[in-house]
């Protein structure tokens, strides 16, 4: 399985999560100009902008970490661009969803991973 169809499956395993977590999901790889979030989902309330990054292993670091400062300002933009396009007028959270590809695959699901 190459790299893009792993996000993929990634993804698709990260959408299951939130759903089961009674998450309801609004948009997925929303791209209005260039730039991309992965997750849009809506619970209680709060809208909430997901990434999603996944690893083979963590021999070099947790997929959490490559979330860095660059990309969560990319994903605010994006974010900024999706509220004012819905008129959005509630709270919103930025979360990460963790996935390791051990065997069983491992994800982790950070809340308010960033500000």
């Amino acid at each position: 399985m190459n790299k893009k169809q792993k996000g993929k499956q990634g993804e698709n395993m990260a959408v299951a999560h939130l759903q089961a977590q009674g998450y309801q999901i609004i948009n997925r790889n929303y791209k209005p100009q260039g730039a991309e979030i992965d997750i849009i989902a809506q619970k209680a309330g709060i809208m909430v902008f997901v990434e999603v990054r996944s690893r083979k292993n963590n021999d070099f670091g947790y997929p959490e970490e490559s979330v860095n400062v660059a990309k969560q300002e990319r994903i605010k933009r994006t974010a900024e661009h999706f509220i004012a396009a819905q008129d959005w007028q509630g709270d919103i959270r930025f979360d990460i969803i963790a996935i390791t590809w051990s065997d069983p695959p491992e994800l982790m699901h950070f809340e308010d991973a960033f500000y």
